[in-house]
């Protein structure tokens, strides 16, 4: 078993300030899991953590069912690949590869065969001869994937290895380390600050800020069901955009009021929440830039939402455009599709999906509705 068990964990380097206040959370045997975070929200010592190159302060860490708090990183059954690769320069790829299975005496057949299965999954067997510096980014770190393979760990550690990559390798590697997890049937834990990273990757995905978690949950329900506007903000590219705005009640209908435009509720939404305690109060409403609409059809199933703007700057992404424009006051963006043609300048109407719009507490930012 390869789970990773977290209880209370702390981390402070001064002995006042936590670095990690308090951490929980526990890793399934064999899963995908992503740590996203800004930088400074504590990841990448959390994953340092499990790998016995940062100290615990205080609280226990299990890997399966072993108390692992003051054993060395070499008994841990990890693998780490790190950002900066950390290849011996002056070996070959295949010294760098057989260079932890040497220490621990392997036999020389062994650690050919495992260096040849490994360079074969991923694709590197024609440079088994070559030196780091005579490959590309995206080469060697599949190198550093490779190394890390042959020690058949119980546990894959991963500290943002795609970061000093180009954003077409990085896609391209994306798809390879989820495959190689795949094939490998081991338990991931990977660092980023990429939530595309995140997005595509984990099988579940643990949202951090100051050292603690704020949200961990698959990718989807992340995604639809953000439990605070920091989450929210984090998951989804553009990001979500946010208003000021307050609840309204008419003839037991609720409305939500931005500015001078006020837009109904869809029959329902919210009832199964406490939404009606914020009537005649300020929230925040969250809208996701694909959830406003530019074209007819979706403009006539909403009319109650729909509105005319002028377009500020028009980005073309290929298959779709970012409009950015003036809404109430606020400087919003939707994602539409291309081909619609937008240009800046431009007068449009636009809709909102009244159904997808999330409301947030005002004063503690925390999700009321989805």
């Amino acid at each position: 078993m390869a789970s990773i068990t977290f209880k209370g964990v702390k981390k402070s380097y001064d002995g006042k300030n936590f670095v990690v206040p308090d951490f929980n959370l526990e890793i399934k045997d064999k899963e995908f899991v992503v740590f996203v975070g800004p930088s400074g929200c504590g990841k990448s010592t959390t994953l340092r953590m499990i790998a016995g190159l940062e100290e615990i302060s205080d609280g226990e860490l299990y890997i399966g069912d072993r108390l692992v708090n003051d054993v060395l990183p070499k008994n841990r059954d990890i693998a780490m690949v790190f950002q900066n690769y950390a290849l011996y320069p002056h070996m070959s790829v295949r010294k760098n590869m057989a260079f932890g299975l040497k220490l621990k005496k392997i036999p020389k057949d062994e650690i050919n065969r495992k260096i040849s299965e490994a360079a074969k999954i991923l694709d590197i067997e024609q440079y088994l001869d070559r030196k780091p510096r005579d490959l590309s980014g995206g080469q060697r770190q599949r190198v550093a994937l490779g190394r890390a393979m042959v020690r058949d760990a119980s546990v894959f550690l991963l500290d943002e290895p795609l970061s000093n990559l180009d954003a077409k390798l990085r896609n391209h590697m994306r798809t390879e380390i989820t495959r190689l997890h795949d094939v490998l049937g081991t338990t991931f834990v990977y660092v980023t600050h990429d939530q595309t990273e995140a997005m595509t990757m984990g099988d579940r995905i643990v949202v951090m800020k100051d050292g603690y978690i704020k949200q961990v949950d698959t990718p989807q329900i992340l995604y639809d069901k953000p439990n605070s506007l920091f989450v929210a903000s984090f998951i989804g590219s553009p990001q979500m955009n946010f208003l000021d705005a307050v609840l309204t009640e008419q003839n037991n209908n609720l409305s939500i009021k931005i500015g001078n435009f006020s837009i109904p509720l869809p029959p329902g939404k919210g009832m199964d929440t406490n939404l009606k305690e914020y009537v005649n109060k300020k929230v925040i409403i969250g809208i996701r830039p694909e959830d406003i609409h530019n074209e007819d059809i979706f403009i006539k199933m909403s009319e109650e939402s729909a509105f005319e703007t002028n377009i500020e700057l028009a980005e073309l992404m290929g298959s779709e455009i970012y409009l950015h424009f003036n809404f109430q006051g606020n400087i919003i963006t939707a994602r539409v599709p291309s081909r619609t043609v937008v240009q800046k300048g431009d007068k449009v109407k636009l809709s909102i999906n009244m159904h997808k719009v999330h409301i947030f507490d005002k004063q503690t930012e925390m999700a009321i509705c989805h």
